[in-house]
């Protein structure tokens, strides 16, 4: 039997995301092996190779690209930089796993989705809510025709902890955060397309970084063209944990997915009842996050198209770009 060629798979970003991908392209994925990481701050992509086993480390990603030993790379740089480097990663010749979200705008996105079609290269971008098992099983259901007429919907991502809200970019909440919340409400409502979006935000987690431009809380009601009405909600701050969830209501039935528990364990005493909760998003989405970069190996070794593309990128950035302009506007958005 032939063994199948290993991708070799370089790595931009060697901070916390870029470590979690990174230790599983390393570790944790048959076929794929982690041969370089880049990252520009000094001595951060030297120390996450050497801990990794991975040979080379660049300063440069350009270098990166054009090392001959590369068959893939996975970006995890910040959001502000995975268009750029998308386009140029597809001018290279390489397969391209991008971390959300894929562009911040839609002329980014054309140009990205334009390189890789061009170079012929796989373009998967990160929206792990696909590959976990519960939003991955409602799919299913759904393309099955067992829940007929989508008609309400539900979406909510509440991150733990809020932190210090000074490096976080203006309009995060909808380019980065609810994105993943636009992205599974049209994976959900298959062929559907998206006609109205309004949207409200504030800073009610912290109201003194308000003029600063922080919007930390929000809320998105999407109307699809089937008729199915989409909410989708966030919160920088939910003091109990990692809250990941979604709901589908339909003309047969509904369908939820997703839980705040990190596992099965439910304790009843004195108390009374409680379970523990995910504080992190690569603990309560780990084998999603898994998954997700294990097809994009499969993919890139096959050349079958991945389940997240560059066009559901663009589709999900186009809601989030409706969102802003509502909320400057105060009205909805008729797109």
């Amino acid at each position: 039997m032939a063994v199948a060629k290993m991708v070799r798979v370089g790595l931009i970003g060697a901070g916390r995301m870029g470590s979690f991908h990174g230790q599983t392209l390393a570790q944790r994925i048959p076929g794929a092996t982690l041969a370089a990481v880049a990252d520009p701050v000094p001595g951060a992509a030297e120390k996450l190779a050497a801990t990794l086993g991975a040979p080379r480390a660049y300063t440069d990603p350009q270098a990166l690209f054009d090392d001959g030993d590369i068959d893939a790379v996975a970006i995890a740089s910040p959001a502000r930089t995975h268009a750029e480097l998308v386009t140029a990663a597809a001018r290279a010749g390489k397969s391209i796993f991008c971390e959300k979200p894929m562009a911040v705008t839609l002329e980014e996105a054309d140009a990205a989705i334009a390189a890789a079609q061009q170079a012929g290269v796989v373009l998967q971008v990160g929206f792990n809510r696909r590959f976990a098992s519960g939003f991955a099983a409602a799919y299913q259901e759904i393309k099955a025709g067992h829940l007929g007429v989508p008609q309400l919907m539900r979406s909510v991502t509440r991150d733990p902890g809020l932190g210090d809200p000074t490096p976080i970019p203006h309009w995060t909440i909808f380019l980065e955060t609810l994105i993943h919340d636009f992205d599974i409400l049209l994976h959900l409502n298959p062929g559907a397309k998206p006609v109205e979006v309004y949207a409200m935000a504030d800073a009610l987690v912290r109201p003194d970084f308000k003029a600063r431009g922080l919007l930390d809380t929000a809320v998105v009601n999407i109307r699809f063209d089937n008729g199915a009405i989409a909410t989708a909600e966030a919160n920088f701050q939910a003091v109990y944990g990692y809250d990941v969830r979604g709901e589908v209501f339909g003309s047969q039935g509904m369908l939820q997915a997703g839980n705040i528990n990190i596992n099965n364990c439910v304790r009843y005493n004195a108390q009374g009842i409680s379970i523990d909760t995910a504080r992190r998003d690569t603990d309560l989405l780990r084998d999603a996050y898994i998954a997700e970069l294990g097809d994009f190996v499969r993919c890139v070794a096959t050349g079958d198209t991945p389940q997240a593309t560059g066009q559901d990128a663009r589709n999900a950035l186009e809601i989030a770009l409706a969102c802003i302009a509502s909320v400057q506007q105060s009205k909805p958005i008729v797109l």
